[in-house]
């Protein structure tokens, strides 16, 4: 037992040694944003589920901060059922890259 809880805590180290390794590519991520912009590219957007919020811009936001959020959604940290489903669907690459894109926009 000890050594299985010795291996899957290494594991997680080298997992989250290797996220923290992505370069986001903003370039890449023009070909992912089409899920976001629905909602995301709408100045003063709000929307209705599962209650009525108003939406945040993500343009010029930090990466870190984007790829923290997404991360907490995938995780379930965050509890946005659409963000949840959308965040799940994501491998670390592809939030890297969308992080990498819209802090780059203004």
């Amino acid at each position: 037992m000890k050594k299985l809880l010795a291996f899957l805590a290494l594991a997680s180290v080298a997992q989250i040694s290797a996220a923290a390794d992505l370069k986001g590519d903003a370039k890449a991520a023009e070909n992912k944003v089409a899920m976001c912009v629905g909602c995301h590219g709408i100045p003063g957007y709000k929307a209705s589920f599962p209650e009525v919020y108003r939406v945040p811009m993500l343009g010029g936001q930090s990466e870190k901060y984007i790829v923290t959020s997404l991360n907490a959604y995938k995780k379930g940290e965050r509890n946005h059922p659409t963000m949840r489903g959308i965040a799940a669907g994501l491998t670390d690459q592809d939030i890297a890259d969308l992080a990498a894109y819209y802090a780059k926009q203004k």
